[in-house]
């Protein structure tokens, strides 16, 4: 999906800020920054540790119902961990940070629709955010890659797993072998990024598809992520069984209710994500 041209969503002033992590809340749709833009986004310790606690705690909001996850600056959306950080750790002290949650298990988690916007660099670990959300959209400035290869590293947080799921084993491979950066057309093309923008309108872009998803029912936008979900995981036939089960768990939902009330009606449902 490309898009050209997007409206921009009223924003609102209630905002919360974190050391490295802004937060704004309007509408029913949150925003996420990473505000670390002198190093391009870089992923330490404590962006990870407030980006967690972030969207667990946007997890339980009943005024959220989609997220978005951006970067602050020109540069990047996240140009990969910090590694003078991880440089100076031992094997025994990088096993123990990998048993605590992670930021990529927070996103993976949480039960709401997530759009991740992406410009400029978006390599490894932020590859790998990009790739723990529901959606892509990325504007022309964006390059992706996972540059653990030229260190000597495999990626360890999706970007072999989850990149395979996405654009096949054999993009993933090439991707991951090589250590190449792709531009965000190729990014478009092989199925790595959903919807593609104009420069600097990817923001706009995310907001415009959040207010969409926003107008419906939660409950229904939890089950259809968990239904899509279960796709990648399971046979057809039991996906098909957990889909009917899903769909049966909406339609006895108050919501569900209310959107057949109001198709019948003539009216606009009033979703209260019950």
């Amino acid at each position: 999906m490309r898009i050209d041209r997007a409206f921009v969503l009223r924003r609102g002033d209630r905002t919360v800020n974190r050391k490295t992590v802004l937060l704004s809340v309007e509408d029913g749709i949150a925003e996420v920054a990473i505000n670390r833009p002198e190093k391009l986004n870089a992923l330490n310790e404590e962006v990870r540790d407030e980006l967690t606690r972030e969207f667990d705690e946007l997890a339980d909001r009943e005024d959220v119902r989609v997220a978005i996850l951006r970067g602050e600056g020109e540069k990047a959306f996240v140009a990969g961990a910090d590694v003078s950080e991880f440089a100076a750790r031992t094997p025994v002290e990088q096993r123990e940070v990998y048993r605590h949650r992670r930021v990529y298990d927070a996103l993976a988690d949480f039960p709401k629709p997530t759009i991740c916007a992406i410009h400029g660099f978006c390599i490894g670990g932020g590859n790998e955010l990009a790739l723990a959300c529901d959606i892509r959209v990325a504007d022309s400035t964006a390059r992706f890659g996972q540059f653990e290869i030229r260190l000597g590293l495999i990626p360890g947080a999706g970007g072999t797993q989850r990149l395979a799921r996405l654009v096949g084993p054999g993009q993933a491979l090439r991707i991951a072998l090589s250590g190449d950066l792709i531009d965000a057309e190729e990014a478009h093309r092989i199925g790595l990024v959903e919807v593609l923008t104009p420069e600097g309108e990817h923001i706009v872009a995310a907001r415009s598809l959040a207010a969409r998803m926003a107008r419906w029912s939660p409950v229904a936008l939890a089950l259809v992520k968990k239904a899509v979900g279960k796709a990648c995981e399971l046979p057809l036939s039991d996906g098909l069984a957990v889909e009917m089960e899903l769909f049966l768990e909406a339609f006895a939902s108050e919501d569900g209710r209310e959107g057949v009330r109001a198709f019948v009606e003539k009216r606009r449902p009033v979703f209260e994500g019950r």
